[in-house]
């Protein structure tokens, strides 16, 4: 009887065992799709918010942002990097990318645009309230992205040619990685002044804007993306870009100062 007891109580055990077992493995939450995006740095403010707004609307979705100068990332997707989404702050770099093929057919799409500024730290003295202003002997230091890799030095170029200073100017330059690194310069007061886009302007108040350059002066500041012919979840790719034209992140962008290049 003991005997007959002890086995019925071990075979109840492993039942409920079991069980439970079952029950923890059903519980263990599944991983989820992820996307890369390589994006312009001056888009991380926005972005941030945006990709929160898409991954609370897609639970089974995850986002990885590698922010940096729109060419660097060029050159990182055109290696091989491992990217689903690329937004570049200039058509130049989504130009060459799809020139070798590496776009997804079908999924490129002018997003935003934005505006080439001026900016001074907030304490500056300096008689500073034009470009041509930059050329003056007390300016001794101006920050501007390095023009071949970052949209935003490659336009402030294309301002200061025009305007017929360009060499005055990238004689006391002080180049940066990226436009956030420009606007670092300026808030830190290690810069005269600098050139950036007016969403960086307006997402720091050490900085003040004193003059914003002519749109004539430089090619329109579009920024278009596009998924990658290689990624692994293309569809999630698609839908990604897709979510970036809608309304809750176009709103999202509109409040950071951005523009739309489709309204």
């Amino acid at each position: 009887m003991i005997r007959r007891s002890s086995r019925l109580v071990l075979t109840l055990w492993l039942v409920m065992l079991s069980l439970f077992g079952a029950g923890f493995a059903a519980a263990a939450p599944q991983s989820k799709t992820e996307i890369i995006v390589s994006a312009a740095i001056s888009l991380k403010d926005a972005l941030d918010e945006v990709d929160q707004l898409y991954t609370r609307a897609n639970p089974g979705m995850s986002i990885a942002v590698n922010y940096g100068a729109s060419g660097t990332l060029q050159l990182q997707i055109e290696q091989g990097a491992p990217v689903d989404v690329f937004l570049s702050a200039a058509p130049k770099q989504m130009n060459a990318l799809e020139a070798k093929g590496l776009l997804l057919e079908g999924t490129r799409k002018d997003l935003l645009r934005n505006e080439v500024v001026l900016i001074v730290p907030v304490s500056s003295s300096l008689p500073v309230s034009s470009f041509q202003d930059l050329a003056r002997a007390d300016v001794k230091q101006v920050a501007l992205g390095e023009p071949t890799a970052v949209p935003a030095g490659q336009y402030a170029k294309e301002v200061l040619t025009n305007l017929g200073i360009y060499d005055a100017v990238n004689s006391k330059a002080v180049l940066a990685k990226d436009v956030r690194q420009v606007l670092t310069y300026v808030e830190t007061e290690n810069v005269d002044a600098g050139i950036v886009y007016a969403t960086d302007a307006l997402s720091s108040p050490k900085v003040k804007v004193v003059a914003r350059a002519p749109e004539s002066s430089h090619s329109p500041v579009i920024y278009p993306v596009a998924a990658i012919k290689s990624s692994k979840n293309p569809a999630a790719a698609r839908d990604f870009t897709t979510f970036l034209s809608g309304p809750q992140a176009r709103a999202v962008f509109q409040k950071y100062g951005f523009t739309l290049a489709n309204p």
